[in-house]
């Protein structure tokens, strides 16, 4: 039987020891990393090559819908299982449309979370039963009462992305710039298409808009104008 090899991206360490503890009690799996913010689980995934990326959502330097999008971009083969203590519908249709499989919250059993693992290994999508019912639901309504249009927005950059997380998370231009590695002026660019894109004109603004967007958690605090 061919071995699913499986990386962990959470930012709680104890949070990655239990899942590799749980993991390793089946023989098909096989944990062979683990990442404590969305831009190592890039640099891992891009690096191993995982069957599966087991995915939290709210981490630092690159959440977990931009650090999902790059790694399927990456490494198309692999799958991507959201595992987040979040289940707003928001936060399950972000991730759909950036391609993760499944998605589950924390407060599932272990046992789904081997379960959701071999089904997305087998090319289905895997959703919590909370999630899943949601979901019909809405299809049904959608259906029965046409789906409303919402207003068509510009999507953001993978490097927009990247600098509304780090602006979010308080760093300041010169820091934006040394994660990124591109020049302070760049970073400046970037923030001023973040504001045309998204109608925003401050600071306070666009972490707001991240937090309400789930690209940061409300308890992080950011520094703003």
């Amino acid at each position: 039987m061919k071995r699913i090899t499986v990386l962990l991206a959470d930012d709680h360490a104890i949070v990655r020891e239990g899942l590799r503890s749980l993991l390793e009690l089946a023989p098909e799996f096989e944990v062979i990393g683990e990442a404590a913010t969305g831009r190592q689980a890039v640099e891992l995934a891009r690096k191993l090559c995982p069957t599966v990326v087991v995915m939290d959502i709210a981490m630092p330097l690159l959440n977990g819908f931009e650090a999902t999008r790059q790694i399927l971009l990456a490494v198309p083969d692999t799958k991507v299982l959201v595992l987040s203590a979040h289940s707003d519908d928001e936060y399950v249709a972000h991730m759909a449309a950036v391609g993760a499989s499944g998605y589950l919250v924390k407060q599932n059993s272990g046992q789904m979370l081997v379960h959701a693992i071999q089904h997305i290994v087998s090319g289905h999508s895997f959703f919590s039963p909370s999630i899943a019912k949601r979901q019909g639901d809405a299809e049904r309504r959608a259906r029965e009462g046409g789906a409303a249009r919402g207003k068509p927005t510009r999507p953001l950059t993978a490097r927009e992305a990247e600098v509304l997380q780090l602006v979010a998370e308080g760093a300041a231009n010169k820091q934006i710039a040394a994660e990124l590695g591109i020049s302070t002026k760049t970073v400046e660019k970037h923030r001023q298409q973040l504001m045309d894109k998204l109608d925003i004109h401050d600071t306070a603004g666009l972490t707001r808009h991240a937090i309400a967007t789930g690209v940061i958690e409300n308890s992080i605090q950011a520094t703003t104008d």
